[in-house]
């Protein structure tokens, strides 16, 4: 049954086989060949806004998914033309590894109007057998899932076969934080370390290790006793350090204790001393925490001061990364609001600062329960 054309619809019909509306688009020559791509929708109407994004893609010069173009190509293309106008630059290097690394060796010149359910369970069986690890495979499946989606929505792919394909759910990352006593430890251990400063401030502030490397002078206020977490600094494959906004592009002002400010001003003060023995190859960029230089450190050389350290002390041998949580947990068990916590890591929702210090919960649970039976109780 074939309904009457609105105008400027384009061929719009309904197929006896199966019942679903149709449209054909011409693509024009291509390559020396006439083009034409087939929409596919429940309703009429469905089609017809289908067409209506296709024919504004072809006049904005956006690629189409023909029978040549490959996954691997239209990937690229979503992440050059949609990704790279928020993500930042270590997302979009990460994404385009993705497509180098397993996309692309999975599905080779796989044409993307030809990608089936079964194609994404082999590209997850591929990355199994490789023995890589869940998160990674995820990542994958999340990043083409994306990509196919915004391909539905453009009118490019009549559906999204990552909807039919589960992706793994890898476990809960292992979170190793210090105790009180063992934050104590380490603090005095690095008494007089080139990177004493930066320790305290990673436990006391909870600021990742990108944050800490980006953090500038000009961003703290020592008199006040306030960092503001304004930038970070990431190293990249072939880029070097590349500065960008903090993570969910959300600044943030940290309150800081005393010990932390009185450690940032002698390590101003080292720091004073390096810049003028370094004379005329000092690079200045205001970084709190550089290189003897003035250069961005790199998270290479934390961890090659970090571990020994440590080692030295006897703690536990636990990543950078873990100081944050340490951060959290100690200001978790010492009755801070978890809002307050949430604000000074710069976590987007409170759920995720719940959920991820979740180990924490019983105890402060228990304590609310003292507090309230030594409210209650009676005088005796």
């Amino acid at each position: 049954m074939a309904g009457r054309r609105g105008h400027g619809e384009g061929s719009i019909y309904r197929r006896a086989s199966d019942g679903r509306w149709c449209c054909v688009v011409d693509l024009g020559w291509v390559e020396g060949k006439r083009k034409r791509k087939v929409l596919y929708g429940k309703t009429r109407k469905e089609v017809a806004e289908k067409l209506k994004v296709t024919l504004h893609a072809q006049q904005q010069g956006l690629p189409i998914a023909t029978e040549r173009q490959t996954v691997t190509q239209y990937v690229e293309h979503y992440i050059a033309t949609v990704i790279s106008l928020h993500g930042k630059p270590t997302t979009l290097a990460n994404y385009r590894g993705i497509v180098k690394r397993y996309l692309t060796p999975a599905f080779g010149q796989r044409a993307l109007a030809k990608l089936m359910p079964t194609d994404v369970e082999l590209l997850h069986k591929a990355m199994r057998d490789r023995g890589l690890a869940l998160r990674t495979i995820r990542g994958a499946h999340m990043l083409l899932h994306g990509a196919l989606k915004h391909a539905v929505h453009q009118g490019t792919l009549p559906r999204n076969v990552c909807d039919v394909v589960d992706p793994p759910t890898p476990p809960r990352a292992d979170i190793k934080p210090l105790s009180p006593e063992q934050i104590r430890q380490l603090l005095d251990a690095a008494e007089g370390d080139r990177f004493e400063a930066l320790y305290h401030v990673a436990l006391t502030t909870g600021m990742r290790l990108g944050e800490l490397i980006g953090l500038r002078w000009q961003d703290i206020d020592l008199e006040r006793g306030t960092v503001a977490v304004r930038q970070q600094i990431n190293r990249l494959a072939g880029q070097g350090s590349v500065v960008s906004q903090p993570k969910g592009k959300r600044g943030r002002s940290i309150p800081i204790p005393q010990t932390t400010v009185a450690a940032l001003r002698s390590h101003k003060r080292r720091q004073t001393g390096e810049r003028l023995r370094s004379g005329a190859t000092w690079h200045d960029r205001d970084l709190a925490f550089a290189s003897t230089i003035g250069t961005p450190l790199a998270p290479s050389s934390v961890y090659r001061r970090f571990k020994p350290l440590l080692m030295r002390t006897g703690l536990p041998a636990i990543r950078f990364h873990d100081l944050r949580h340490s951060a959290a947990t100690w200001l978790l068990t010492l009755g801070i609001h978890p809002k307050v916590v949430q604000e000074r890591l710069g976590h987007s929702t409170i759920t995720i600062t719940l959920d991820t210090y979740s180990h924490v919960l019983p105890d402060i649970q228990q304590g609310a329960a003292d507090a309230l039976d030594t409210f209650l109780r009676r005088p005796a």
